[in-house]
Formats: structure tokens, C-alpha cells, sequence
């Protein structure tokens, strides 16, 4: 079944090819947090819908070698200005860490020079690792044997320094009267082809803020920064053009390059990024690498993440909805329940975040769980027809296929698992076993990764699922003799320990509870 993706640079569903001649290798190449902070879920919702296309590329056959950056300098905080206008990212953490440690009110747990943006950058990188790892993202967890695959720009500022100096030398580049490296854009004619913005909206100043000295400067005013001489600048690096920093879009171009553009003229399959990304970030990084490459492509297909909004609105600390993923962990939730939730709406589709999604979502992971732990007990017990989970698998692949639709892929799941007869008996005369479900289902999970994070999960606290289960059956034994007192008693002390339970037809379940 061919697999078709939506390309933000052609605005078209297309079916996907590879550059590999073989059709199986994929180069994909992420763009991944700016440590200046923990992450928070809207962070997370396009690193892991990046994780789960990849994980359905390799559900479909093919060998992807995935790359996300770690960009620890050059990000500004005025990101619509293609010049990266305003202060570093990292810098301004420091201020802000600096700050709260003179008023006593640094996070608990940051043990660092809160005015050192390099031990900052450092502290940020490993608490994001950490917290993706435990959202089982697969590049993170191949990072520990093949570190190249997380880079960090401050490792590539000598072939940030050349590729700028070939830009200059090719023409595509100048050195402008304020000193600062400029990209040409007029060398570039399809300048604006990914975004949709001309060069005309640029010139005006639609397509990003305008800062009335720098446009003194340029030939353009949509030229964009390579290189930024600044002694003033903590983090700066000695180059042709003066001690300072690369800017933010170069820094992408270098590492993608570099990692994956070999043999290919330094192209790659896949980009991702949220749609904030697309202008500037991601067009100046087309514009400067098809330059330096002379290549027809950078990144032949663009794989774009909506925005995620939180009760129907924008993240805000002051409104109470602005959530790291630690934040999430402390309510209650599990790793597989919030990486559920950030996954289950279409990736070009604006997200609403709920703290009830979330629990909706543990629910959901529960029962999948429930289903994986029936299987295995009756693996080797026959099974009538054919297996639920088995008949399932092609329209699986048919909603994965259809431009990654993952809600559809759940709603699938969720189906075939409703089949299973968990309440019943299940060795029935057959052609198969229910081993060939179970396969299915682990299967299936391959793409959403939820199944073994809860297993990872329940391993590592305190919850005992056959105390749960037994208190359970207490709690059924009071209802059925009517001790409504004892029934009420034994709920409540589950609840107490964070565990809610349901009724229905089917039977009683659990769940964790989330505040």
C-alpha cells in the first residue's frame, strides 16, 4: 500500500519516495527543542508526531535514520524576524535563572550557575532527554550509542564558518555596513516557495517584523542573517567576520547536511518542525543550503505540526495552563496517557489539550493494556474466525497510509480490541490462536508506542494490579450481598491510593486518577 503525506512545499498529498535508489533508506531530519527551558506539551506534540511518522515508516519497511538538533545557541526571542531579533534564547535563561536565584525562587532541582548559559544549555539538554526518553521517543533512545543523532549547533560552528564563507564567495551572501552577514535573496528565486510569502509582502515588512536600522544596512529588507559579529555576546566564536554567533536558520542547514546529506548533494527526504518553523526558520534554511549545494532540494517532503492550544485557548502560566511534561507526571499521568493524548488528533489539525483528554486517554491506554495481558494469558488457547486484531491490521495500515491518520488508526484499535471476549472464555474451536492477536496488537503498537511505557510505568511505582484486582472482587462480593457501606469503603480507599473504578456491562475497571 503506498503511503501518502501531505508536503507543505507543494501543498499536496503526495506519495512518498525516497532519495535511496534501493527505496528503503530514509534521511529525516527534525527540528528539536531550543534548551532554554523544560519542554512543554506543545513542544512535544510535533517531536512526537516527527517520532511517530518515523515509527510508521519503519511499520511500512523502511530504514529511517532520524536526526534532531539540540540548538543551545543563536535561537532569538523574536522569532517572526528573520534576522533573529531581540536576545538570545539562551542568554535570557541565564537573566532569568539569575534573577530568580537572588530572589530565592529557583526551580527545585536546578543545581547550576544559574548565569552561565552554556551550563544552562547543558542542564536543559539533559532534562529534555530525559523526558523524551520517557515519552519513548526512538531518537533519543538511539542517541545513547549514537550521540550524532541529538547535535548541538555549538559542535558545528566551524562548518557554519565555511558554509557562510561559500556563500559569500558563490555570491549568495555579503558583508554589510553594520559588519553583519546577510543571505541575498534576490540570488534566490524561489525565496518564499515553502511559506507562500513573496518577496513584494517581505519587501513591505508582511512577512516578519521590521527593524528600520538593519533594513538600512541590507541590499533587501528580506535578506536574513548568516553570521553576527558581538563581542557583547556570552556565547561568540572567532570567524573571518569577527567574534560572534551563527544565526539560527544556518544552523539547521549545517547539521542536516552534514549528517545526512552525504551522497544525496546534501539532501534530505524528510524535515519536520511545528508551523511556526515554516517562516522564516524553514525557508531561510532552503534557501541557504540549495545555494551552497546547488542541489534541486533540500528536503523533498515538509512535515508541518499545527499548533496545540489548552482549553480552547493559548498556553498561559497565568491562566494555570501552560504544562511541562513533568507538570503532567505530578497530576498523575502516565508517560502513555500523555504521549496518547498528543498524538490521537491529526497533525494538521489544531490541537485542544484537556486535562480530561488526558485522562480519556488513560482510559483508553488501560483497556489496550487490559487486552495485551488477556492475549498473552490465553495465547496458545484457539480462537473462532478470524482474530479481531488480525482482520484489522490492513485498515490500520490503510488510515496510516492516508496521510498519517493516526485518529483513524485508534479508532481501529479501539475497535477490534472492543471484540476481544475479555469477559468470557477464550479457548473456542478455531483455525487460529489468540498468540496471532496478540502479535497484532504489539504490532500496531509499534507506530503508537504506548504499550510498553505503561508496562515501563506500573514497574516503577508502587501500583500492585493484583491488589487492585482483588480489591475489586471484595468490592463485587460486598455489592452482590448487598453491604453497600463496605462496597462504598473499599472505592474510596482506592481512591485514596489513586486508583478510580468503573462499572459497566462488561464488568469493573480501573484506572489511575489525574488531578
Amino acid at each position: 500500500m503506498p503511503f501518502r503525506l501531505y508536503n507543505t512545499l507543494t501543498r499536496t498529498q503526495e506519495e512518498f519516495t525516497p532519495l535511496d535508489p534501493a527505496g528503503r533508506l530514509v534521511r529525516f531530519y527534525t527540528c528539536g527543542p531550543t534548551v532554554y527551558d523544560y519542554a512543554h506539551v506543545g513542544n512535544f506534540r510535533a517531536f512526537l508526531n516527527a517520532d511517530v511518522l518515523r515509527r510508521t515508516l519503519e511499520y511500512l519497511g523502511y530504514e529511517v535514520r532520524h536526526v534532531m538538533n539540540i540548538t543551545d545557541v543563536g535561537h532569538m526571542t523574536d522569532d517572526a524576524n528573520p534576522d533573529g531579533g531581540g536576545e538570545d534564547k539562551m542568554e535570557q535563561a541565564a537573566r532569568r535563572l539569575l534573577e530568580a536565584k537572588k530572589s530565592g525562587t529557583l526551580p527545585e532541582g536546578v543545581d547550576l550557575d544559574p548565569g552561565d548559559p552554556w551550563a544552562i544549555a547543558s542542564f536543559y539538554a539533559d532534562a529534555f532527554v530525559h523526558d523524551a526518553k520517557q515519552l519513548g521517543m526512538k531518537v533519543v533512545e538511539e542517541a545513547d550509542s549514537c550521540p550524532e543523532l541529538l547535535p548541538r549547533p555549538t559542535q558545528y560552528i566551524e562548518s557554519m564558518i565555511e558554509l557562510v564563507q561559500k556563500l559569500v564567495d558563490d555570491g549568495h551572501a555579503y558583508v554589510a555596513a553594520d559588519g553583519v552577514v546577510y543571505f541575498d535573496v534576490a540570488s534566490f528565486p524561489d525565496y518564499g516557495d515553502l511559506s507562500g510569502n513573496t518577496l513584494e509582502e517581505l519587501r513591505s515588512g508582511e512577512g516578519g517584523r521590521v527593524d528600520m536600522e538593519t533594513q538600512a544596512v541590507k541590499r533587501n529588507p528580506a535578506d536574513f542573517m548568516l553570521w553576527k559579529p558581538d563581542s557583547s555576546h556570552v556565547m561568540k566564536w572567532d570567524s573571518p567576520w569577527g567574534a560572534g554567533y551563527p544565526g539560527w536558520h544556518l544552523e539547521c542547514s549545517v547539521m542536516a547536511m552534514s549528517l545526512l546529506g552525504e551522497g544525496t548533494d546534501g539532501q534530505v527526504d524528510l524535515h519536520s518542525g511545528g508551523e511556526d518553523n515554516i517562516f522564516p526558520h524553514h525557508e531561510c534554511e532552503i534557501a541557504q543550503s540549495r545555494c551552497a549545494n546547488g542541489s534541486p532540494s533540500f528536503a523533498r517532503y515538509w512535515f508541518h505540526t499545527r499548533h496545540l492550544m489548552v482549553d480552547g485557548s493559548k498556553m498561559s502560566k497565568s491562566e494555570g495552563t501552560f504544562y511541562t511534561f513533568r507538570d503532567l507526571l505530578e497530576r498523575g499521568a502516565s508517560p502513555a496517557a500523555i504521549r496518547l493524548e498528543l498524538i490521537k488528533t491529526h497533525y494538521r489539525v489544531n490541537s485542544n489539550f484537556t486535562l480530561q483528554g488526558v485522562k480519556d486517554s488513560q482510559r483508553q491506554v488501560d483497556r489496550w493494556a487490559k487486552a495485551q495481558a488477556w492475549l498473552a494469558d490465553h495465547a496458545d488457547e484457539s480462537r473462532p474466525g478470524p482474530g479481531p486484531l488480525v482482520s484489522a491490521l490492513d485498515r490500520f495500515e490503510e488510515a496510516l497510509c492516508n496521510d498519517l491518520n493516526i485518529a483513524g488508526a485508534i479508532g481501529v484499535l479501539s475497535e477490534a480490541v472492543g471484540s476481544i471476549p475479555m469477559h468470557g472464555e477464550g479457548g473456542q474451536d478455531g483455525e487460529g490462536t489468540w498468540s496471532e492477536d496478540l502479535a497484532a496488537l504489539e504490532r500496531m503498537d509499534m507506530v503508537l508506542g504506548v504499550l510498553d511505557l505503561e508496562r515501563e510505568a506500573l514497574q516503577s511505582t508502587d501500583v500492585d494490579e493484583d491488589a487492585i484486582q482483588a480489591a475489586i472482587e471484595s468490592r463485587n462480593a460486598a455489592r452482590d450481598s448487598r453491604d453497600w457501606a463496605e462496597a462504598d469503603r473499599i472505592r474510596d480507599e482506592l481512591l485514596e491510593q489513586g486508583i478510580a473504578i468503573k462499572d459497566d456491562p462488561g464488568g469493573t475497571t480501573w484506572s489511575r486518577v489525574i488531578q
